[in-house]
């Protein structure tokens, strides 16, 4: 069963329980599933009052976004276990003879950057958050100023998440320029988070006072 479809509770049994997964991929994931979908309830609450009408085109754009980004976030989780899975077979694959152990090492290798992948593709669906957040603050219902900020806020936390789980996977590529990409993506991202919480942040202090 995919992880969105499971109860709360089964999720969180299984992620406190020894099981190597779901862990704090799927835990990124849901996070940011959950900066979106606040986001979406920003817009929700904002189109159709009278009050906001000069913002119901753009919120209702950015609902449209949010709500596809939720769906394929909350489905990040799964490539998340998958991928892990995918290695931990790979490090049960026989060495005993030059040729398993080269076969080994490659599909290694591979299932590392698929391994890798996946968180990175969480943190930039973060940062996708994280913009989202920022419009939805500015041009929202006031009423929902805190929501956008609270979306801003798991955006930001699901992303660093996320980057923790890129980086100790790339600590075991070889691929150099692989590596050198990623870490790239991880820094960009996470530059581009940081510096829409805080466009957030502002837009939502700005209201409470």
């Amino acid at each position: 069963m995919p992880l969105g479809n499971e109860t709360l509770n089964k999720f969180l049994d299984d992620l406190a329980s020894d099981l190597p997964a779901p862990g704090g991929g799927s835990v990124a994931a849901l996070g940011a599933s959950l900066a979106f979908a606040l986001v979406s309830m920003v817009s929700n609450l904002t189109v159709g009052k009278e009050k906001y009408r000069a913002n119901w085109d753009k919120m209702k754009a950015i609902a449209e976004t949010s709500e596809q980004l939720r769906i394929k976030s909350l489905a990040l989780m799964d490539d998340d276990v998958e991928s892990f899975n995918m290695y931990m077979a790979a490090l049960k694959m026989p060495k005993e003879t030059d040729a398993q152990k080269s076969a080994r090492a490659d599909e290694l290798e591979k299932t590392a950057k698929g391994a890798a992948e996946a968180p990175l593709s969480m943190l930039e669906f973060c940062a996708k958050a994280a913009g989202l957040a920022v419009q939805a603050a500015e041009y929202g219902n006031p009423n929902t100023a805190t929501d956008a900020g609270s979306a801003a806020v798991f955006a930001e936390a699901a992303g660093k998440a996320a980057a923790y789980n890129v980086r100790i996977n790339l600590s075991g590529i070889k691929d150099e320029a692989f590596v050198a990409r990623a870490r790239e993506r991880v820094d960009s991202a996470l530059a581009e988070i940081a510096k829409n919480c805080k466009l957030a942040e502002a837009a939502m202090e700005k209201i409470l006072k």
